[in-house]
């Protein structure tokens, strides 16, 4: 299955592992919450959905690589201990806490959750020393003589012999006991993934004329050569950041990440092209609806490939301007709402900012990887700290104080209007452009169907609207209902 399907069945499991019974017990007993084993590809996300399932459903997560590790840190150090056997004194050797349980404990104890997730990677590839210990783990949830809490499942994920020559093959009695859950990498569930998460629009826009390089192992006379989910990810990461810095990305850097020669340089050549088309076409005189005539015929005239390219520039900025509009939106909520917990009495402002500046410390500790949530959550921190020092400038008396705290909110609803504004201008002027230099066009329908696909614009067009799309995807319908209804007379017409 892909990702997305895997990541689903974790939180089922998870939630029938936690539900329970009108007396309190868990309607699945712990002996009979089978550990999942997540077997796939390296690079595919098996880790980055361990930390998405633990921030959505607001459970505890313990992550370990267990090839770091060796037998005296999991299982513990040995002690000698003095215990009344059969009515005698006697010395037992006795074991220190794992290593590995004491992280849950501790992550009880920072984050006040009781029940949670634990993920071990690598499990097919431990030392030979660890493979009993582990192997007892997977079947009874125990380290020598200690026990993993009630409340934590546990997820186990390998790679298939094929990636890693040190894999060790589970017995029939270790996989009896486990939810075994087998996990192919999947371009289309990845692309909506990358939408979400604002991978680089040339990226996106590459992988969308080569699916083949999306996720490739050879094996070569020099050993395995590789491209990845992550190392796009990754290397998206690095170009978002060495833009900020006018920093090149040439070929010695892209080969850095995806480490499979000829996709690097297919890249990095490709890099380079969609450069130009960002300084040929200009995108932001389209977004600013400032084109020229020629633009247009320039494009009309492009390769397919080269009119991908541009596409992907101008999804990928329009992409960016509805992002923005997504979190003011989300902050503008968040600070509504806090508003009304201040009309209503329920907390005073000074005590909602420590909450939630403890929150997003919490947040950061975690080391959360929602972008969004993580700006939402300082946005919000900063803005009530803004709107506490205003009113201690101004010396607000107290009855006053709501209606200013009021006046200083508009300013966060107008900023959320502006971006709304913005976003829907540039909207109308891409498809302006699109439908002077390619109507009608099977790019069009493309750059159509892109739009509902990633997050942030289709968030947008639900939310604020956009005649143009609209008006664009009733003409593909008429289109698309024109095709069937011709199929079906030339269907129908005698021979």
């Amino acid at each position: 299955m892909n990702i997305k399907r895997a990541k689903n069945e974790i939180k089922n499991a998870l939630r029938a592992y936690l539900a329970r019974d009108a007396f309190g017990a868990y309607r699945i007993p712990p002996i009979r919450q089978r550990p999942i084993l997540l077997m796939g590809p390296p690079g595919i996300g098996k880790t980055q959905i361990m930390e998405q399932i633990a921030e959505e459903t607001g459970v505890g997560l313990v992550s370990y690589t267990l090839t770091h590790h060796t037998r005296q840190s999991a299982l513990g150090l040995p002690f000698i201990e003095t215990v009344q056997l059969g009515g005698a004194e006697r010395t037992v050797t006795a074991y220190t806490m794992s290593e590995i349980i004491a992280s849950v404990y501790r992550e009880m104890e920072r984050t006040g959750t009781k029940e949670g997730i634990l993920f071990l990677d690598e499990i097919n590839c431990i030392s030979e020393t660890l493979t009993p210990m582990m192997l007892q783990f997977l079947q009874c949830k125990t380290f020598g003589n200690q026990r993993l809490p009630d409340g934590w499942m546990v997820v186990a994920a390998g790679n298939p012999p094929e990636y890693n020559k040190s894999v060790r093959e589970f017995d029939v009695v270790t996989l009896d006991r486990v939810k075994r859950i087998d996990v192919e990498e999947d371009f289309a569930v990845w692309k909506e993934y990358a939408y979400r998460r604002g991978i680089h629009g040339a990226i996106l826009s590459y992988l969308e004329i080569r699916r083949d390089h999306f996720y490739r192992v050879e094996a070569t006379a020099d050993g395995l050569q590789f491209v990845t989910a992550r190392g796009w990810e990754d290397l998206s990461e690095l170009m978002q950041v060495y833009e900020t810095l006018d920093l090149p990305v040439d070929r010695q850097v892209v080969g850095q990440y995806l480490q499979l020669p000829r996709v690097a340089a297919d890249f990095a050549n490709y890099l380079q092209l969609y450069e130009k088309y960002k300084r040929v076409y200009r995108v932001e005189e389209i977004l600013d609806g400032a084109w020229e005539k020629v633009r247009a015929s320039e494009l009309a005239g492009a390769a397919f490939d080269e009119k991908l390219g541009v596409l992907g520039l101008l999804l990928a900025r329009l992409a960016d301007s509805a992002r923005e509009a997504y979190r003011l939106d989300r902050l503008t909520d968040a600070l509504h709402q806090d508003l009304v917990h201040i009309r209503e009495g329920e907390k005073m402002l000074g005590t909602l900012l420590d909450e939630k500046q403890a929150a997003l410390t919490r947040r950061r500790d975690a080391g959360s990887t929602d972008k969004d949530a993580l700006f939402t959550a300082a946005r919000e921190a900063e803005r009530l700290a803004a709107f506490q020092q205003a009113l201690a400038l101004e010396k607000v008396p107290k009855g006053q104080a709501f209606e200013r705290l009021k006046a200083l909110f508009q300013e966060d609803v107008q900023a959320r209007a502006d971006a709304a504004d913005r976003t829907d201008r540039q909207l109308a002027n891409v498809f302006a452009f699109l439908d002077a230099a390619i109507p009608n066009s099977q790019e069009l329908v493309l750059f159509a169907t892109e739009l509902t696909a990633n997050y942030f614009t289709s968030w947008f067009i639900q939310n604020f609207g956009c005649e143009a799309y609209f008006a664009h995807n009733k003409q593909l319908l008429f289109d698309d209902t024109r095709q069937r209804l011709l199929r079906e007379i030339g269907s129908a017409e005698p021979d």
